[in-house]
């Protein structure tokens, strides 16, 4: 979620997937919009507020998911990064992404600085197994209805035989049958 941002169609059509730059020559395309592109070049600017943002961005991503990234990047996000602090919009954006993901974007909250040769964390691709929190809680609480998320039919705790057989990747908890019927669940047929 770091990594989402809204943004214009067009302008994220002519972005593409270019790299950013400065285009000191060019004179923006889109009114009073000052985002250039450069389609020969393949070199997109963005407006200055947006730049800290996309830089850090590209920090997280690049150092999350063990991304490479060449000197010239890395010096021109270093400048952005320096030049456009974050601001308050931008922490309070981190702060509720990490509500969500778990975990902040260590170049906004200033956890982590980029250097030249910045050594990546890798965090984002170490593999660990986890289990949901609702399988957890489905495992260890016998009482509730187990719905299938895949045929959308329910189970019930005593008198289902299908109960167990529920892959925890497909349980949907309800507390009664009446929130799992509301839901579009219907009960299993082997149920007694």
């Amino acid at each position: 979620m770091h990594n989402l941002a809204p943004a214009v169609g067009e302008l994220n059509a002519d972005r593409s997937n270019y790299r950013f730059g400065v285009l000191p020559e060019l004179v923006s395309q889109y009114g009073a919009c000052p985002f250039k592109v450069d389609f020969n070049a393949r070199v997109a600017e963005p407006r200055p507020e947006a730049r800290g943002l996309i830089a850090r961005v590209q920090f997280y991503m690049h150092d999350r998911y063990n991304l490479p990234m060449s000197r010239q990047q890395q010096e021109l996000y270093m400048a952005w990064n320096t030049q456009y602090p974050p601001t308050a919009w931008e922490i309070l954006r981190d702060e509720r992404i990490a509500r969500r993901m778990g975990n902040h974007n260590p170049f906004v909250t200033g956890q982590v600085t980029w250097n030249l040769g910045h050594k990546n964390s890798g965090d984002g691709v170490k593999s660990e197994m986890r289990t949901s929190s609702v399988a957890t809680n489905l495992i260890s609480n016998d009482q509730s209805i187990r719905g299938n998320r895949n045929s959308k039919v329910y189970h019930l705790p005593k008198g289902c035989p299908s109960y167990e057989k529920v892959s925890p990747r497909n349980i949907v908890p309800f507390d009664t049958e009446i929130d799992a019927q509301n839901a579009g669940y219907r009960k299993a047929g082997n149920c007694k």
